[in-house]
């Protein structure tokens, strides 16, 4: 889905800025911008990960996008070859983890986010079911038709927990378990949804009994006092980092290197610290409300495999599981 998210300031230097974050961060990031950036004129268009992509693939010899802001690395590492970003080295940059900044600033990281499970304590009750602690335990029949799932093509949280599990079963070595084990799940699924979050919302409301999603919005809805927990994966809980980005051809390159400037101040960044689980500048406290990191098994995900073979696994995924 496309729209328009705001438009900041007096329209002095116009900027147009596409990202993929939630539409609640966006509101709030930009209450922060419209402060510390009075002389831009901002035009935010959110896409969901998956359209963003398309978006940019679409408009590649007229580019419509200043900048990127807060998408996943696996996805924007594959628009480097095909010479769609411009390294831009913002100010401050040299303060963040260099593990989260690409070695020729094609994109600079800002923040991370993690795959969890939403599960509906009240449901599980009624129904009975037994309380999945990881991947394995959804399997199990009584969960049959209980599960929503993002859709992976459009879903950027669905695709890191398809690809943690591929990446588990020994994909990297040409190992098929994986997709064998994703099949076994198909027949648990209930929906498939074009968003990371909307599982987690439709569980929050009793809709399914687990919701395949990722950290903070399960804590948005706990916050809101709906009955849920979260649950991370035994296995270990896949991950992505979210970054941001120059366009190459970019109508407005001033404008876009101020917002990329600001992108990555502390401000900014300890906007994004109260709805993520880290951000890439040290010494930002994170929210209260989450489980902490260290408790948490982390997946080690490869960033550049996955955007290497993103393509093929969602075609391949389409092919199986497309309803």
């Amino acid at each position: 889905m496309v729209f328009f998210v705001g438009r900041i300031g007096l329209a002095k230097e116009k900027v147009t800025v596409y990202t993929s974050l939630e539409t609640d961060e966006i509101v709030k990031y930009l209450e922060v911008a419209r402060k510390d950036l009075p002389d831009l004129d901002i035009d935010i268009i959110r896409l969901s990960t998956g359209e963003l992509g398309a978006r940019m693939l679409a408009e590649k010899d007229n580019p419509q996008a200043d900048c990127i802001w807060g998408w996943a690395v696996t996805n924007m590492e594959q628009f480097i070859p095909l010479k769609m970003l411009e390294p831009y080295k913002p100010k401050g940059v040299e303060k963040l983890e260099k593990r989260f900044v690409h070695p020729e600033y094609y994109y600079v990281g800002i923040d991370m986010y993690i795959a969890a499970f939403c599960v509906n304590t009240k449901v599980m009750k009624e129904k009975d079911l037994p309380m999945p602690k990881g991947w394995n335990d959804l399997l199990n029949p009584k969960f049959k038709g209980l599960i929503a799932m993002p859709n992976p093509v459009a879903s950027g949280t669905g695709f890191l927990q398809i690809s943690s599990i591929l990446q588990m079963y020994g994909a990297k070595e040409g190992k098929e378990d994986g997709w064998e084990f994703l099949k076994k799940l198909d027949k648990n699924i209930g929906q498939y949804i074009k968003s990371g979050s909307r599982p987690a919302k439709m569980t929050a409301q009793g809709e399914f009994a687990v919701g395949c999603s990722f950290d903070f919005v399960v804590a948005e809805q706990k916050k809101l006092g709906f009955p849920v927990e979260f649950v991370f994966p035994i296995e270990g809980a896949g991950y992505e980092v979210e970054a941001n980005a120059l366009m190459k051809g970019a109508k407005n390159p001033k404008a876009a290197k101020k917002f990329l400037d600001w992108a990555i101040s502390e401000n900014a960044m300890k906007e994004y610290a109260k709805f993520k689980y880290g951000v890439t500048l040290p010494g930002i406290p994170t929210r209260p409300d989450l489980p902490k990191l260290s408790e948490i098994k982390l997946y080690p995900m490869d960033f550049a495999w996955q955007a290497k073979n993103r393509d093929a696994i969602l075609k391949k995924w389409e092919s199986l599981f497309l309803r």
